[in-house]
């Protein structure tokens, strides 16, 4: 089997994520569900769930614009693979396969869960920061061809579960949609690497089609419909809105061929990804544009935290009295 080696996880860490996950069950919780229609795996990673209005939902509308706003990393010397170390044969990556263009509003392409920056807006799709804060895969490089040469990922965001506060402990375990990201330097366009992934148990390898039944669950929970990934082409196109916490974002898909091959061909975990004869990838990018239409009366996305259950302020006051007993 094809991999990407994993770092190691402490007995500390693994006992701290298990008592997280139990934990997970006395939050409320909201969900943004997986939406790709063109699936048979049925891991709980992939099980439709309601979708709640409180903190995040999203509403398919006509398109209004197409997207644009980056540099292809292939004219500059970059790469639309990741750079994985360790792998099997040597040289496999993960394909760039979804943008979130330049030409979205300022606040979107801001690190940050405040003033609608890209953290907030990418939990309308029910992505998080990691569990505890603690990383637990590998660290992956990327060359998007701006002069930056390999670079290590932001980080790495994982499904919630519909729980914002801690449930990406339970992707850790169950697997699920995730991604990597990168920023693009002469653009400040952010490159994502999105898949879904099997349970810890199986290693996190990527589920068959899981590149791009990620790309298609990520855009699916954006714009608030299914995508059918067997039937896109580099003429498709979405739009919907989304919404977390009073910020509304209105999103504009279209998918563009040129920049990955429909290939096989030097993707990671490609002997578990092809599915009946088809390659690993089917060479599509979605690109996303992304407008901010409606905002809190008061700035800051977190504007909100008196609501935020009282059982969220004691969970990392009790983890780090557990932590001080190992």
């Amino acid at each position: 089997m094809v991999y990407s080696p994993k770092t190691s996880t402490t007995t500390t860490t693994l006992s701290l994520l298990l008592i997280a996950t139990h934990l997970i069950s006395i939050i409320p919780s909201t969900q943004a569900s997986p939406a790709s229609s063109s699936s048979q795996w049925s891991d709980n990673a992939l099980r439709s769930v309601e979708r709640a209005e409180a903190l995040g939902s999203a509403v398919k509308t006509s398109l209004v614009r197409r997207a644009g706003g980056y540099n292809s990393p292939l004219d500059n010397g970059g790469y639309m693979l990741t750079i994985v170390n360790g792998t099997y044969p040597a040289g496999l990556g993960e394909p760039l396969n979804v943008i979130l263009s330049a030409d979205s509003d300022k606040e979107v392409l801001v690190k940050s869960l405040d003033d609608g920056g890209f953290l907030n807006y990418m939990l309308v799709a029910g992505q998080g920061e990691e569990c505890l804060g603690q990383h637990l895969g590998s660290d992956q490089s990327a060359n998007l061809g701006d002069g930056k040469g390999n670079v290590t990922e932001v980080e790495e965001l994982r499904y919630n579960y519909g729980n914002p506060y801690i449930g990406t402990c339970q992707e850790t375990f169950n697997g699920g949609l995730h991604l990597r990201y990168w920023i693009q330097n002469t653009t400040n366009a952010y490159f994502m690497a999105v898949s879904v992934e099997m349970d810890l148990n199986s290693g996190h390898d990527i589920v068959p089609n899981g590149y791009n039944l990620g790309r298609d669950q990520l855009v699916g929970n954006l714009t608030g419909q299914a995508i059918d990934t067997n039937t896109l082409t580099n003429t498709s196109t979405f739009s919907g809105t989304g919404s977390y916490e009073n910020y509304t974002y209105q999103t504009d898909v279209q998918y563009v061929s040129g920049l990955l091959k429909n290939s096989s061909d030097d993707i990671n975990h490609y002997l578990t990804v092809e599915e009946n004869g088809r390659p690993a990838i089917d060479g599509l990018v979605a690109v996303l544009t992304v407008k901010i239409t409606a905002r809190p009366q008061s700035s800051g996305a977190w504007s909100a935290i008196p609501q935020i259950p009282m059982i969220t302020v004691l969970v990392p006051l009790l983890l780090s009295a557990i932590l001080s007993l190992f």
